[in-house]
Parts: structure tokens; C-alpha cells; sequence
């Protein structure tokens, strides 16, 4: 189940969780190899805090966030720190979905890459050819 088939009932985080989880475990090796310690977590909104720091009014305008460094401008010297973490917003990814029509699993898998491509500082033509191999990879 693609978290499209349920009817009256919003897919709960589970179905979020386990859409981007298994976009994680579709990433061709190279990008796979360098997330075992990023976190993932989907929560229902973002936080007031996160909307302000981003300029944002309404927690229904963020789907997702990348909170760390990329994985360029990472140092031996960063140890202590908090680990990366990808933040799903389910609201906001649900209400997205009903507004778009776009299937529930493309969009959780767009916004998982999205977030993914901050992880390596990626420019947004290859954040697109990433989503289009875990495409290929989801055929």
C-alpha cells in the first residue's frame, strides 16, 4: 500500500516514514553510504521556532528541513554536535497532496530527496536526476 489506497482516513506518520524509508534504501550506493547517522523524523508541523527562524507564517508551507551540515563541510572537529536530521512534516506534505493531486508516494519521495540533496549540497538539477534514479530504481 502506496498510502494513496486508504479512503476516509489520512495516512498516519507510519505511511510517511516507511514512503521515505524506502526512498533511502532506493539511493544509488554512493549517497546511501553517507546517511546512516542522519535521522529521520516526521512530525506533524514544524515548530514555531523553525517556521520563524525561515520566515515562514503558516507550518503548512514547509513539507521538509535538513537541519546539519552538508556533507562537504563536514570536519573531524564537528564532534559533540547534534546529528543531521530530515524533518517530514506530515500536515504539510498531506495538504500539499490533497491541493496537487500528485500521488501520496511521489510527493513523500520528492521532499525526502529534496531534503536529502541538502544533506550533499546539492544544486536543484541534481536533486532532480537523484529523485529520477530512485524513480527508476521504485519501476
Amino acid at each position: 500500500m502506496s498510502g494513496q489506497d486508504a479512503i476516509g482516513e489520512a495516512p498516519g506518520p507510519e505511511v510517511i516514514e516507511r514512503i521515505a524509508r524506502d526512498t533511502i534504501a532506493r539511493l544509488p550506493a554512493a549517497f546511501a553510504a553517507h546517511l546512516g547517522d542522519v535521522v529521520l523524523i516526521v512530525e506533524e508541523f514544524a515548530d514555531d521556532e523553525t517556521l520563524a527562524a525561515l520566515g515562514l507564517d503558516h507550518p503548512l508551507d514547509l513539507t521538509g528541513l535538513y537541519h546539519g551540515r552538508p556533507v562537504g563541510q563536514k570536519s573531524s572537529m564537528d564532534s559533540g554536535s547534534l546529528p543531521d536530521r530530515i524533518h517530514l512534516y506530515r500536515r504539510a506534505i498531506l495538504d500539499e497532496w490533497v491541493e496537487t493531486g500528485v500521488r501520496l508516494d511521489d510527493l513523500v519521495v520528492h521532499v525526502t530527496i529534496h531534503e536529502i540533496g541538502h544533506h550533499f549540497g546539492l544544486s536543484d538539477d541534481d536533486m532532480h536526476a537523484l529523485e529520477d534514479a530512485v524513480d527508476d530504481a521504485r519501476a
